[in-house]
């Protein structure tokens, strides 16, 4: 065996500048494709992070996922009504605090109500869109980290004043509003509040930050204009990743629309995974480019090394053996191809981490990025599979071929 390596050694070495384009196209692959890996998984992590961290797993609305059936589409088989009044749904969960029992029966985490409004926040002649919700702030830090959030003041705050209300930092300086001012509050259907600002929160997500407010439970449901409203009951379960099958279970139960974050942000999900598909598939060109780099370097040697080849053979050595002292050549330049890869890709990494970038939707001033051993490994199984697969043929060929011809080829 020892045999075998000097003699693989001793091909690689006498093609030192081929060899040395070989094992720079496979670092290449892999340092490109650890560098693409860290990005597009820290950069997927730190989004459905700040989503699991930012909102609730799982919300339940006051509505049904399909229509019900009108009273006449029940009584009649007709295909169109005229001058008939649909059948009113008063708005809201009922019974919110017997549902809410029967949930936190079996919902593995917790469960808060809120009162969601939409309205318009006026402040020294600004007007800014937002989402109202009316909330407890004793069991809302059960269900997302608003408390966290706080700034200023903490969100026991609400209690302080008379419609109080804490609003995201973006959209206090969209608005120019300080804690103290007191901002107006306006419904589509007319209602005006006057609220006083008591604090400020900020979620990291712009979208939040720039068009979300909260009051307390009884001052949204006087926006609404209705008393004991709940619309919305918002769940954060033990495992985020299970919040889709326990929001498929509440509805069932329910018969409330529930939807679970992974259903809510479906289409951005869906995004990733065609980014990851697209850059996966970069890399996997870059990797089989390089794999052509190798077959070409153990071409060239089983050419060059062709009336080595016949002494071998003639001295005793196997097609197996010949075989195997090419293919120990591949998985040279896979293997030092790979472990320089490992390096590029690190230092590829760590400078597409230092780039500072205004990111649209988060706060954020780098490109958040994932390091994991698993990246490396399979970068590195990849090139080194790839590398040998390359120079299978050409060793494979050279080992085929008798001694006689080699000899009577070159003369």
């Amino acid at each position: 065996m020892n045999l075998t390596l000097d003699i693989a050694w001793t091909h690689v070495r006498s093609r030192a500048r081929q060899t040395g384009f070989a094992i720079a196209g496979v670092a290449t692959g892999v340092g490109f494709s650890i560098m693409m890996a860290a990005l597009m998984q820290g950069s997927q992590d730190d989004f459905t992070q700040r989503l699991v961290n930012t909102l609730p797993h799982i919300t339940v609305y006051d509505e049904l996922r399909s229509p019900p059936k009108q009273p006449a589409d029940r009584g009649y088989d007709a295909a169109q009504f005229h001058g008939l009044t649909p059948e009113a749904r008063r708005p809201g969960v009922k019974n919110p605090l017997a549902t809410m029992a029967a949930l936190d029966v079996w919902v593995p985490g917790d469960i808060a109500p809120s009162v969601k409004v939409q309205a318009i926040v006026r402040y020294a002649g600004r007007d800014v869109g937002t989402s109202v919700f009316g909330i407890d702030p004793r069991r809302e830090g059960l269900v997302s980290d608003l408390p966290k959030q706080m700034r200023g003041a903490p969100l026991t705050a609400l209690y302080r004043a008379t419609n109080a209300i804490v609003i995201g930092d973006r959209l206090a300086e969209k608005i120019g509003a300080r804690i103290g001012s007191n901002i107006t509050l306006q419904t589509s259907e007319g209602t005006r509040l006057n609220a006083q600002v008591v604090g400020f929160f900020h979620s990291g997500v712009r979208q939040i930050d720039d068009a979300t407010t909260y009051v307390l439970v009884k001052t949204g449901q006087i926006l609404a204009r209705q008393t004991g409203l709940i619309n919305e009951l918002r769940l954060r379960v033990k495992d985020p990743m299970a919040a889709r099958q326990v929001a498929e279970r509440i509805e069932s139960e329910t018969g409330y629309k529930s939807v679970s974050w992974q259903e809510a942000n479906e289409d951005l999900i869906s995004t990733f995974l065609i980014r990851n598909l697209i850059m996966y598939t970069v890399v996997g060109a870059i990797l089989l480019v390089a794999s052509f780099g190798t077959y070409n370097i153990i071409s060239t040697i089983t050419h060059e090394k062709a009336r080595d080849v016949a002494i071998m053979k003639s001295l005793g050595f196997s097609e197996r053996t010949v075989r195997t002292i090419f293919v120990i050549e591949a998985l040279m330049i896979g293997v030092i191809g790979a472990l320089s890869g490992f390096a590029l890709g690190y230092l590829l990494s760590v400078a597409l981490g230092s780039i500072e970038i205004k990111n649209p939707f988060l706060d954020s001033n780098h490109l958040p990025l994932a390091y994991s051993w698993l990246h490396y490994s399979a970068a590195g199984l990849v090139a080194i599979v790839s590398s040998i697969a390359a120079g299978y043929l050409p060793a494979r060929k050279a080992a085929r071929v008798h001694p006689v011809e080699i000899i009577r080829g070159a003369t």
